[in-house]
């Protein structure tokens, strides 16, 4: 079953609350400041100590760093990241963080992602905290993330920009980006950081899964609000069959995936330019590529070129189209979709093995569809026709074989 992570922000979220929640969950801290080594930047430590806040225990992580000089751009934080020894996964859900924090500083400025220098937030505290949350979900082995909804807060805060109001530009910014639910709260302090909110909003589905609950941790912060602050991380396996009746996604959101939906005109490209583009983005790890006839301004015939992706995999698909493509701008749509159960199997014929998509739904079997590539390999190399391996596969797949 899928490990699952809900994140329960009773009193908001920050970088280091959830931070210190992870390891509470279970998170090795030398693993952890193994891995956050592997960025290849010195000039940190991170500790965490077991602690008590109104009767309740749980851990407080301390990220600290030596002065720093220089604010950083999301290219150089790009960089840092690419120059890193951190694994791609982890590379690019760290570099989607930041680019949902520099799409926000930049709106809120009136400037590019690309302009905003990110004070706080490109500081490397809140690098280490950022990288350090995706590392820790990895080493849970949390493959489903969830998140409840946000308290605000209320009050002013001290900025690089001078004193803001609670909840900040940025945090509201983020949040509206994902269409993240908020509840009502007046406690006179910011409870979530634009780093939380950043994290939540590009990692997390903002539902409360069903669950086998396991274990839970309680990451707290450094101040006294009156009651408890601190941020519980709920862990366990998702339920395996999907309840009947009512499709709403807030009733089944194990079947709803967040992705992004990138789209540009072109009317100055040749269809064999834009079929090589869609091969190299399908490459690179889009979900889908498709382009369809479009009238644009003075009759001109064009094409909407879109692409589908992980909302991990947008700023490299970005990179891609506007590296094989003339586009000049890219829209961006983030968007949910319901998804099937997916599994490849292999099964044999009297040809050899073949690869088929086992596709369920509800627990139950729907079909399975042959792999192309293996079929074809077959068809030419026996001189048959596509269509007689198709089925013989099919009966394959439709036998006893456990399917």
């Amino acid at each position: 079953m899928a490990r699952v992570a809900y994140w329960d922000c009773f009193s908001g979220i920050s970088g280091d609350m959830a931070l210190g929640a992870l390891v509470d969950a279970g998170v090795d801290l030398d693993q952890l400041r193994a891995e956050l080594e592997k960025l290849g930047v010195g000039g940190w430590t991170i500790t965490a100590e077991r602690t008590i806040q109104y009767g309740i225990a749980g851990t407080k992580v301390n990220v600290r760093v030596a002065p720093q000089t220089t604010h950083r751009h999301l290219a150089d934080i790009y960089r840092m990241l690419e120059a890193s020894t951190l694994g791609l996964p982890i590379r690019d859900r760290a570099m989607a963080v930041f680019r949902r924090l520099a799409d926000a500083e930049g709106a809120v400025h009136g400037m590019s992602p690309a302009e905003v220098h990110f004070h706080e937030v490109g500081a490397l505290d809140a690098i280490v905290d950022v990288v350090g949350v995706v590392v820790g979900h990895s080493l849970l082995g949390i493959e489903e993330i969830h998140a409840s909804a946000l308290p605000l807060g209320d009050g002013w805060i001290d900025a690089a920009h001078g004193r803001i109001p609670v909840p900040g530009p940025a945090v509201l910014q983020i949040l509206g980006s994902a269409g993240a639910p908020t509840k009502g709260d007046t406690t006179p302090f910011e409870l979530v950081t634009p780093t939380g909110a950043a994290l939540l909003a590009e990692l997390a589905h903002f539902t409360r899964p069903s669950m086998h609950l396991d274990r839970t941790g309680y990451g707290f912060g450094t101040r006294d609000i009156g009651r408890l602050n601190a941020v519980r991380l709920w862990i366990g396996a998702r339920e395996e069959a999907l309840p009947s009746g009512s499709y709403s996604p807030a009733e089944t959101p194990e079947v709803i995936e967040r992705v992004v939906l990138l789209e540009t005109n072109v009317d100055d490209q040749s269809g064999e330019q834009l079929a090589f583009a869609s091969d190299q983005l399908r490459a690179a790890g889009a979900l889908d590529v498709w382009w369809q006839s479009i009238g644009m301004k003075k009759g001109r015939p064009a094409v909407l070129f879109s692409v589908l992706a992980a909302v991990g995999d947008e700023p490299a698909m970005v990179d891609l189209i506007f590296r094989e493509t003339s586009s000049l701008g890219v829209r961006r749509h983030p968007v949910e979709r319901w998804v099937c159960d997916r599994e490849i199997r292999t099964v044999s014929t009297e040809w050899g093995e073949v690869r088929v998509k086992l596709k369920r739904w509800r627990g139950a079997k729907l079909a399975a569809a042959p792999e192309y590539e293996d079929c074809a390999r077959i068809a030419r190399a026996h001189d048959l026709p596509l269509q007689m391996v198709y089925r013989a596969v099919e009966r394959a797949a439709g036998s006893d074989q456990g399917f």
